[in-house]
């Protein structure tokens, strides 16, 4: 009797690869827009928890990529393909990357990914990649799909049998991703000791990295913490000039005012800081007596915003030390600028000061 002659073929390994490659190019289209859906969802999500991120990326697989995968060979018996059936096997068909600032962001992105999808699976690579003979980077991975309510809706209906990966990992962790895929070597049994040795060292000092900055923004928030309490219990003398003080400050020296932005504090705090004010006590001792919108009206027939505001009554307090000390010291119209609103206080009878921060008393003398 003659054996069965399949049974001695090898297997096509391009004929597979050929044959995913066509089924896949009829749905490349869904799966990018799968991905954009959920970079969409996810952005908006973190939005709404205020989850601050560096940065979210979302492709489908390109029909190469896709086509190298769908070709490789199975550990267990390198003459079968890995993935029978590869369009239902492979599961990042649509990727979604979220890069993070800092570790601790990690958690908060974690429960919103949980929050907004059915997780179907979670992987922490960090624990795998010893054993995959990779040099190895941090990133939980995640394989996801619509949950089933989302799915119902008319416009996600059509997503409702995908799955996709998102990877989550810090820009240090992303930065040590992106220059490993470019590293010859992709076997540790093919690198040299020496250089073994160095990728593990770096590996080390890419995690020491990471936990000194989380460090290093805790201690931050407890510093800004403490100074916004400060504020907030009317201790001025121990509250230094932050813009999350400055606005706490400010909203109720003249009323909060939506319309400024947090690049506006943080400017007008940087500014306050080159002019020699330490504290905000400073700041209070100068503006002290004033009467802001009698300022803002004798120079404007409009209420002007918060910022604007006090800065009339810095002026005012401060009289022509405040263009002296200024940093647009040097810019003609801006010294103009100031001296014409001295005048004009001046004019309708408002009195000015002379107020200059404690640093600068002896360097600027009256």
């Amino acid at each position: 009797m003659h054996g069965n002659p399949r049974s001695t073929r090898s297997f096509d390994f391009d004929h597979h690869k050929e044959a995913a490659v066509r089924q896949y190019r009829f749905v490349k289209g869904l799966y990018e827009e799968f991905a954009e859906v959920l970079r969409h969802i996810l952005g908006e999500a973190f939005n709404e928890a205020a989850v601050k991120i560096h940065s979210i990326e979302a492709r489908a697989k390109t029909l190469t990529s896709f086509g190298q995968k769908a070709a490789r060979p199975s550990v267990a018996d390198p003459n079968r393909p890995r993935y029978r059936d590869p369009l239902s096997e492979i599961t990042d068909l649509a990727g979604v990357r979220v890069i993070t600032f800092f570790p601790k962001t990690l958690k908060e992105v974690d429960r919103v990914i949980h929050a907004e999808f059915r997780v179907i699976e979670k992987k922490d690579q960090h624990h795998y990649h010893h054993t995959r003979g990779r040099f190895g980077y941090r990133s939980v991975h995640y394989l996801v799909r619509m949950k089933p309510e989302r799915a119902a809706l008319p416009e996600y209906r059509c997503f409702a049998k995908l799955t996709a990966e998102i990877q989550v990992r810090t820009i240090l962790q992303h930065a040590w991703a992106e220059m490993e895929h470019d590293i010859r070597y992709k076997s540790t049994e093919v690198i040299p000791a020496s250089i073994r040795n160095r990728f593990e060292d770096l590996a080390h000092m890419i995690e020491a990295a990471d936990r000194e900055f989380q460090a290093i923004q805790n201690e931050d928030q407890m510093l800004r913490d403490a100074a916004l309490r400060n504020v907030l219990q009317g201790n001025l003398d121990d509250a230094d000039i932050l813009p999350d003080t400055l606005k706490s400050y400010l909203d109720g020296r003249f009323g909060p005012d939506r319309r400024m932005t947090w690049y506006s504090y943080d400017f007008v705090a940087d500014t306050l800081k080159k002019m020699g004010f330490v504290t905000l006590q400073e700041v209070d001792e100068c503006i002290a007596g004033y009467d802001a919108d009698q300022i803002c009206r004798a120079l404007r027939d409009f209420r002007q915003g918060q910022l604007r505001r006090f800065e009339y009554t810095l002026i005012a307090g401060m009289g022509d030390g405040y263009a002296r000390l200024h940093p647009w010291i040097r810019e003609q119209k801006f010294s103009q600028r100031c001296a014409n609103i001295l005048k004009t206080l001046h004019r309708k009878n408002i009195a000015t000061g002379s107020y200059l921060p404690r640093v600068m008393r002896r360097t600027h003398p009256q």
